[in-house]
């Protein structure tokens, strides 16, 4: 069971130190409590203390990492239900599944357009996660080679014990893949296969109460690093399981349901519907999506999906403030001026782009706020305007100095000339949609 704050501040020194960032012990253990900081902040828990500390600071739902050269994806460490209560911390890895009977070339052409697959969504490089591996009746191993011939992407590896084994032997030392699953018939081996490994273990059930357990054996075994495969397939079905076992994770503090989901909804056959049952997945609390299908175009409406879900609603996406280059712009093209905000940014980039004329575009330190946000918060002046182009050495790039403000904040256009004298000031339109208008009438 979960300890209260006061249960946990009698546990700690009680010595008010400071050196956890946090006044008071007292505040420190609320924040424990709460599952909101880490017990390790503590210098001077006794070892005593930090044994009876060691669940009630443990997230709801296990972390979990499979690795591989460089490559990673995580699982778990969710705290909330609904990211509006706070954020999601582990974008769920999308996985394309190949299958040991496969040929090895088919296999190799398959898995490599994964592996080169990244594309930019308002300054995020989004990517598959990795490959997942199924036994079928075919060669295990030469199926691993192959895929670690095409890739070095994190993997999955899904069989019995026995085909799970000749594929491991085909792994560098420091890789950390995820096997799958045990079973109710087959889960002391494969317990004794993940330990020897020392890698993640799914575990299968038909409901949730077998789940808990199978799950209450495998740590009997001492496995510590399990991950919960409903075997659910239908939209209802993965919906009510998935929940079912993050609730009682997150608001019961169930142990044994606290870890990771994984799910396949590359099983349905239909690759139409396997989209859909992908969508539903990222949005309800799936780590480890296993599709049998990769289309370029699915892939792209998948990850924007998920990087949606998972950013922080706090917190706005940004672009790094600078200068940019669009269309090659030389010494005569114009300035334009906008803020940090990502769909800022890129509204107004591929507006000018797409029209094939040069500018130059000056991005301003606004705090990832939009344009008349920023402004009304003090965030974009004519100030700030003026250091960030003399920051960024703007009347470097150009002989003829002339620098646009966007339509709505024309206010600023005379305190901004007497910030930058040298320059030629313009007001812009309001919407980026008017820019090629705009610059092919009046610059």
């Amino acid at each position: 069971m979960a300890l209260t704050g006061i249960q946990i501040y009698k546990l700690l020194p009680q010595t008010n130190c400071k050196e956890c960032e946090f006044p008071t012990c007292l505040a420190f253990a609320m924040k424990l409590a709460a599952k909101q900081v880490e017990l390790a902040k503590c210098p001077y828990v006794s070892e005593e203390s930090a044994a009876l500390l060691a669940e009630a600071s443990a997230p709801p739902v296990r972390p979990i990492t499979i690795k591989s050269n460089g490559h990673e994806v995580k699982g778990g460490n969710e705290v909330v239900l609904f990211r509006h209560n706070k954020k999601f911390f582990s974008p769920p890895g999308l996985f394309i599944r190949v299958y040991d009977d496969q040929p090895a070339a088919e296999i190799q052409a398959k898995v490599k357009p994964v592996d080169e697959y990244v594309v930019d969504y308002v300054g995020m490089d989004l990517s598959l996660g990795g490959i997942a591996v199924q036994g079928r009746g075919g060669d295990f191993g030469a199926a691993v080679k192959a895929v670690r011939e095409a890739t070095s992407l994190p993997l999955i590896l899904i069989g019995s014990p026995e085909v799970l084994k000749s594929g491991l032997e085909n792994l560098a030392g420091d890789e950390t893949p995820l096997l799958c699953s045990a079973t109710a018939e087959n889960w002391e081996a494969m317990a004794d296969l993940a330990k020897e490994h020392n890698v993640p273990l799914a575990l299968e059930a038909d409901n949730i109460d077998a789940m808990v357990d199978l799950a209450e054996k495998l740590e009997g075994k001492g496995l510590k690093d399990l991950v919960l495969a409903p075997k659910q397939r239908s939209l209802i079905g993965t919906l009510t399981a998935n929940t079912t076992i993050r609730r009682m994770a997150l608001k019961e503090n169930f142990r044994p349901l606290g870890f990771p989901i994984i799910n396949f909804p590359g099983d349905c056959g239909d690759p139409v519907k396997e989209v859909t049952l992908a969508m539903q997945a990222i949005g309800k609390y799936s780590s480890f999506i296993v599709l049998d299908n990769f289309d370029p175009a699915n892939a792209y409406a998948l990850l924007v999906l998920r990087a949606n879900i998972y950013t922080d609603p706090q917190e706005p996406i940004q672009v790094t403030p600078g200068i940019y280059e669009i269309n090659d712009p030389g010494p005569e093209d114009p300035f334009l001026v906008t803020t940090n905000f990502s769909i800022t940014y890129f509204s107004v980039a591929n507006e000018v782009e797409s029209m094939g004329m040069p500018a130059w575009l000056l991005v301003t330190d606004s705090e990832g706020m939009s344009v008349l946000t920023a402004w009304a918060a003090g965030k974009f002046d004519a100030e700030i305007i003026a250091k960030d182009a003399k920051r960024f050495n703007a009347d470097e790039k150009v002989t003829r100095k002339r620098i646009v403000l966007p339509g709505h904040t024309a206010v600023l256009s005379g305190e901004l000339e007497e910030e930058l004298p040298d320059w030629e000031v313009k007001v812009g339109p309001k919407e980026a949609v008017d820019l090629p208008a705009y610059m092919k009438e009046v610059l």
